[in-house]
């Protein structure tokens, strides 16, 4: 297993479980769940990363440099805190909690993700997710595009007789589609349960996961089987699931129908191709790739 890289649990032969695994990104910390060693894509999310919970003293903040993508679409969703999203598209879009950034790579685009110098004035925070959803093959090499959806966009919706407060972030799930782009068949949804309860993972779609940011959920007869902060359970196959979650509880679902092909994955980079992975790898390293209108000095160098 690469030491960068969650470790997965079995239980018992239960579904399987993963346990995220703290990353320090440069002055906050992260979560990284996928990929991990047993499992690379629930559907076609192929990277998730919770950041934070994070406190910065005044004057300081987050400070992601620009970087490349290919091959994927990067979401962001934060629980609190803003972030400053600028692109080699000329994008300059602030993102506040229950919003949605939505970059689509393609054929390649840059970008960074910095905490501005106003908010550090007055001492910033930081929590959220990160995730990256391949683009199926035919996908791969479409023009970059970038989507910002105000928190009000998104379906809202409460579930079962708990009143699980539900948010569709992207996809269709519980009868309910977001008005955010997509390339395959996925949802991602947060779900706050302040009074615990049940909910039921939707049986539409044939990868699903659950994530446990705050709390602790349970499956199964008896007790059941649990996860708590941090961790990740993924559940294939479409049958009902019901979840129990306990008060104060956040969870996020998620997942897709199966990406067909094998996926590549090096750095910031997704490809179904090892030649345009390669291609990629010398395009930044000789600076071919766009730069970031107002953040055009800095740049995250390839890793070597």
């Amino acid at each position: 297993m690469n030491e960068n890289e969650p470790a997965c649990i079995e239980r018992d032969h239960a579904p399987l479980v993963i346990a995220s695994r703290p990353r320090d990104l440069g002055g906050f910390a992260v979560r990284r769940v996928l990929p991990a060693a047993k499992r690379r894509l629930v559907g076609p999310f192929i990277f998730f990363d919770e950041m934070g919970p994070a406190e910065f003293e005044v004057g300081q903040g987050m400070d992601v440099r620009p970087h490349p993508h290919i091959g994927l679409s990067t979401l962001t969703y934060l629980f609190e805190g803003e972030v400053t999203h600028r692109d080699s598209l000329g994008t300059t879009q602030v993102i506040l909690p229950g919003e949605v950034n939505w970059m689509t790579a393609g054929h390649g685009v840059v970008h960074s993700e910095r905490i501005s110098p106003e908010v550090r004035a007055r001492g910033a925070s930081l929590h959220g997710i990160q995730v990256w959803i391949a683009l199926p093959r035919e996908h791969e090499e479409i023009d970059p595009s970038f989507e910002h959806h105000a928190a009000g966009a998104l379906p809202r919706f409460t579930h079962g007789d708990d009143a699980i407060e539900m948010t569709l972030i992207t996809g269709h799930a519980y009868g309910h589609r977001s008005p955010v782009s997509t390339y395959s068949d996925t949802f991602y949804v947060a779900a706050d349960a302040p009074r615990g309860g049940t909910l039921r993972l939707t049986s539409e779609h044939e990868e699903r996961a659950i994530y446990v940011v705050r709390g602790e959920a349970a499956w199964g007869e008896d007790d059941g089987m649990r996860i708590g902060q941090g961790e990740m359970v993924v559940i294939d196959g479409k049958r009902d699931v019901p979840i129990e979650v306990t008060p104060g509880s956040r969870v996020m679902l998620l997942g897709g129908a199966h990406l067909p092909g094998e996926r590549i994955m090096f750095w910031n980079f997704v490809s179904t191709s090892a030649e345009r992975m390669e291609r990629a790898k010398a395009d930044w390293k000789s600076e071919k790739f766009p730069k970031v209108p107002g953040d055009e000095i800095e740049r995250i160098p390839l890793p070597e």
